[in-house]
């Protein structure tokens, strides 16, 4: 692939980025603020400090700053999703640009977010000891680091088996491979539960839905978006409604 059309899928990956991240920042907006208030309304009621000034408000944080945030994220995620797109076009098998554009999404919502958050789910305000947020945070990032080198180990076993089992049972092999080596990692990184007293259970949990509905949103339609307008850069006079026979092969060919 030459650089000007990497330069091109860049662009539109950053730009499926934007539309993810407006559409993330929606479901965010609509189910995540609520248990962040719940949340907010418990640190007041049970803090011993008040009267403190504070240096943003509350309408600002639920506002410009969660859009600010929201999409920027999803501009720099769309970035970088583009580019692993690039890298993993026809060296993945004989998929074409949207299947291709589904499978790295998939495998990032997985090996980014999903798994580290089954070992280090996110906490509303109030949750969490404030001595042990900088090795909660080190230990969160080393799972995601963990998480993303496992799923590449696992994408490059399945390729050395498929010619000796088969892709149907490389693929199960390295599913295995990599569910077990994420286990050992669960098993020997340390675990939190800093939940304060009497908080409610219900608004962790909603946070932690809504935590997982967003990035949920934010890469199916970016894997939608983007699988799209690869497709017809790569591909201009592919039909709409799917691939001639062929063109998987030849786009592969041609991403070599």
């Amino acid at each position: 692939m030459n650089s000007i059309s990497v330069r091109a899928l860049l662009l539109r990956g950053m730009l499926a980025g934007l539309v993810a991240g407006a559409l993330a920042l929606a479901v965010a907006y609509l189910i995540g603020e609520s248990p962040v208030d719940a949340a907010i309304a418990f640190e007041e009621a049970h803090s011993h400090e008040h009267g403190g000034e504070e240096l943003v408000s509350r309408t600002m944080q639920s506002t410009a700053g969660l859009a600010t945030a929201v999409l920027v994220f999803g501009l720099a995620i769309g970035g970088i999703a583009a580019l692993a797109f690039c890298v993993a076009l026809g060296r993945i098998g004989g998929f074409g640009p949207r299947a291709t554009a589904a499978l790295v999404s998939l495998g990032a919502l997985l090996s980014v977010y999903v798994v580290p958050f089954l070992k280090y789910p996110p906490n509303p305000p109030a949750v969490g000891d404030p001595d042990t947020i900088g090795q909660r945070t080190a230990l969160y990032f080393l799972m995601i680091v963990l998480s993303v080198l496992l799923a590449v180990a696992a994408v490059i076993l399945g390729k050395r088996l498929s010619g000796r089992l088969g892709n149907w049972n490389a693929t199960v092999a390295a599913v295995g491979a990599f569910v077990v080596a994420a286990g050992i990692a669960f098993v020997f990184l340390p675990s939190f539960n800093e939940v304060p007293k009497g908080f409610p259970a219900t608004v962790v949990w909603e946070f932690r839905m809504a935590t997982l509905a967003i990035q949920v949103t934010l890469w199916t339609v970016f894997g939608l978006v983007f699988g799209h307008l690869a497709e017809r850069l790569l591909l201009p006079g592919a039909a709409p409604a799917g691939e001639a026979p062929g063109t998987a092969s030849q786009t592969a060919a041609a991403a070599s």
